[in-house]
């Protein structure tokens, strides 16, 4: 399939159609408006249903509704929607009901701007109603991956009977890129609908999605077998990151999304002014790739985001040493520029913080 120029927004909607998703439940926010507006026009072309709720919290609802039914279903929101969402976020998880979730970070907290920003790290990561958990997250860097991960996200739900999210900065969204829908992603074994799906059991049988465990023992063997199940899968196989220019390096910016396309650039204006430096970019908040941060090369991690440092505890945690982590941010929707990073880099290699 050749190139298109689409915008960020529309791209997602319809990898969404392309990759299976058949059930739209959302509420209009900025800046992911373009994802709903697309989906009411073109899903119904393919047989499939678009519902605009009420609300977020409704919305939610609607998509454990439909994916308790077996259904490819999708949601997308902003910050302050997809805060409203967590509670029924949390009944996905315990139902173990498949269910895909776009979410397009803008500033905060609260309503906060709607400006684009990565100040929703920790909720995509953490978030999601109470209780023992994992939250599988996808961190694309431009509008095709943001395509492959929403294509590549309905085969992580279907086979880890999860909820997945796609998390974006509001940048992503809004921008227009050259994308194209055909590129292969892994297809995933599929959890069979008639072993556990409403409306879909084998003669003589019956499914049920519970919300509450009122037997103590029974809700511990539930958490236990997912953790020792279906998390322990996702560690072991769905971290993913890239590395640029890391192959001689001594020091490494590290970030995500648009804030990485940024910090690529001060890399390489560094680099031509003789500076031992590369890129790290983790592709996935949760399970989050430890591995390129075990490299004892690196004198310093210099983390880049927009927000006060959401990620910063994850690169600490995975290189083990929290002397060798540094932050610089932007947050609230303001973007940083590739200057900026130019000079705090050349500050920390110079040891002058």
């Amino acid at each position: 399939m050749a190139k298109v120029i689409m915008k960020g927004n529309e791209a997602i909607a319809k990898a969404a159609i392309v990759g299976g998703c058949r059930y739209f439940m959302g509420y209009p926010i900025t800046p992911q408006n373009e994802v709903p507006e697309y989906l009411s026009r073109e899903l119904p072309k393919v047989g499939g249903t678009f519902i605009q709720a009420e609300s977020e919290v409704a919305a939610i609802n609607m998509v454990y509704g439909a994916g308790a039914a077996g259904g490819r279903v999708m949601t997308s929101s902003s910050s302050p929607g997809i805060a409203l969402k967590q509670e029924g976020i949390g009944y996905l998880i315990h139902g173990e009901v498949p269910a895909v979730i776009v979410s397009m970070m803008r500033g905060g907290p609260a309503l906060g701007t709607i400006q684009p920003a990565q100040s929703d790290y920790l909720q995509a990561k953490y978030g999601g109603s109470n209780g023992d958990k994992h939250l599988p997250v996808l961190l694309p860097g431009n509008i095709q991956e943001a395509v492959d991960d929403v294509k590549y996200a309905f085969e992580m739900a279907d086979h880890y009977r999860h909820r997945v999210i796609v998390c974006c900065d509001g940048l992503i969204g809004q921008m227009m890129e050259p994308v194209e829908f055909d590129h292969p992603v892994e297809i995933k074994s599929k959890a069979d609908p008639a072993d556990w799906a409403l409306g879909c059991s084998r003669p003589g049988e019956r499914n049920f999605i519970y919300g509450i465990s009122d037997d103590a023992p029974d809700c511990e063997r539930r958490n236990i077998r997912n953790f020792e199940g279906k998390y322990a899968e996702m560690a072991a196989t769905e971290a993913r990151y890239e590395e640029y220019m890391m192959d001689d390096a001594e020091y490494a910016m590290v970030g995500y999304g648009t804030t990485a396309r940024i910090l690529k650039t001060a890399v390489m204006e560094l680099r031509k002014e003789g500076y031992k430096i590369g890129l790290i970019r983790p592709k996935t908040a949760w399970p989050f790739p430890e591995a390129p941060f075990q490299n004892k090369n690196i004198k310093k991690f210099i983390v880049g985001e927009m927000s006060m440092g959401q990620m910063v505890d994850d690169v600490i945690l995975a290189c083990g040493d929290k002397t060798k982590v540094t932050f610089y941010g932007r947050c609230g929707g303001v973007i940083p520029t590739p200057e900026e990073y130019i000079e705090y880099g050349k500050k920390v290699m110079g040891g002058a913080e």
